[in-house]
């Protein structure tokens, strides 16, 4: 008999993440491995975070605070907005699953870019949408064509500023020369993951935008990044309070758990933390950038904590070659990059590792 499910699971590949260091450990038979595909911080948690990730940990029998009220609260203060204006998400992902299942209904169209984070489609097409697709321009963003594709059927725009894969930003007088242009009627996502790395000069700062009431507009942000807790999954989102409200509708009751909540509350007291993990990938980008450069490889202005780049070779043995000496990258096929691997910052040592072996296999 089967099965019956949503058929638009038939045309959804799902995303595949980079693997695990236990993983490639176990795979291979080897002791020491560096990750460098999953654009995470490789600085590990500040005390702070882990002294209250252990004291929350003592009533770990009891349901999570629902509306995360002290998290709300020291964001509120952190951001100057108010806490009626939040949304959490396990993960900035499951804000952009909330955003599409409250706003967009079977036929409506959802616009993305291309290349760019693929849960967009993944849970565009979950929800049945019409995806129309916009090829960036040089790897970056061609508004004008976005605003092309536009028509009374158009639901929501994703943008993520920086974007993923590349690493390219939208300015902001560009950015906000595109949204002037649209109808009052579309959602504008703009996915932020990457904030913390990206901000000063001309890049846009957008939390007066959840202000007007002529624009809908919701920014995602995460503490996945700078802030180092990917492996809590904690992100949150700003929006209108009337849009607030409608995505809280959709969202779970404990969907983010006390140990994840204390964890981030603990982050944003840790300056400090974050000011080390921005200068840390502020300045070993550079260092990469100066060393491939200096071997003739293409690489990819990036205001992110991640570089892509043009190995011009094999990049599925490159990428292959370098899991063999316990470095993970990630191979960029499966984005329609044939020749591309994508890495992440990581530690000073590790970024030497992966720059000498780098430097072997494209000299062989």
């Amino acid at each position: 008999m089967g099965i019956k499910y949503k058929r638009t699971l038939d045309k959804t590949t799902p995303y595949k993440p980079g693997k695990p260091i236990e993983e490639v450990k176990r795979e291979l038979g080897i002791k020491e491995v560096i990750k460098l595909a999953s654009n995470e911080n490789p600085i590990k948690p500040s005390e702070k975070v882990i002294n209250a990730v252990m004291k929350a940990a003592e009533n770990i029998n009891r349901y999570p605070d629902g509306g995360c009220f002290y998290l709300r609260e020291a964001l509120s203060k952190e951001l100057s907005v108010p806490g009626e204006n939040i949304i959490f998400g396990n993960g900035s992902d499951e804000i952009i699953i909330f955003a599409i299942r409250t706003f967009v209904s079977p036929g409506d169209e959802v616009i993305i870019s291309d290349p760019t984070f693929l849960i967009y489609r993944i849970a565009s097409e979950i929800e049945n949408a019409v995806i129309k697709v916009v090829p960036s321009k040089d790897l970056e963003y061609d508004l004008e064509a976005m605003l092309d594709k536009v028509t009374p059927r158009t639901k929501m725009i994703f943008i993520a500023n920086p974007e993923n894969p590349t690493g390219s930003y939208i300015s902001d007088v560009k950015l906000r020369d595109f949204i002037e242009k649209l109808s009052d009627e579309i959602i504008i996502f703009l996915d932020e993951a990457y904030y913390e790395f990206a901000k000063g000069g001309d890049y846009p700062e957008t939390l007066d935008l959840i202000e007007r009431e002529d624009r809908n507009v919701i920014i995602s942000r995460t503490f996945s990044k700078a802030y180092g807790l990917a492996g809590i999954r904690i992100g949150y989102a700003l929006a209108r309070k009337d849009i607030a409200e409608v995505l809280n509708k959709i969202r779970e009751p404990f969907n983010i758990n006390s140990i994840a909540q204390a964890a981030a509350i603990a982050a944003l007291k840790d300056n400090e933390y974050l000011e080390k993990s921005v200068e840390l990938v502020k300045q070993e980008k550079k260092k990469i950038y100066n060393e491939l450069n200096s071997l003739g490889v293409r690489l990819f202005p990036s205001r992110t904590n991640f570089i892509l780049m043009d190995t011009g070779r094999d990049s599925v043995k490159i990428a292959g070659d370098l899991l063999k000496q316990g470095i993970i990258v990630r191979e960029m096929s499966g984005w329609g990059f044939k020749g591309y691997i994508r890495v992440n910052i990581g530690l000073q040592e590790e970024n030497d590792k992966f720059i000498e072996m780098f430097r072997r296999m494209i000299k062989n």
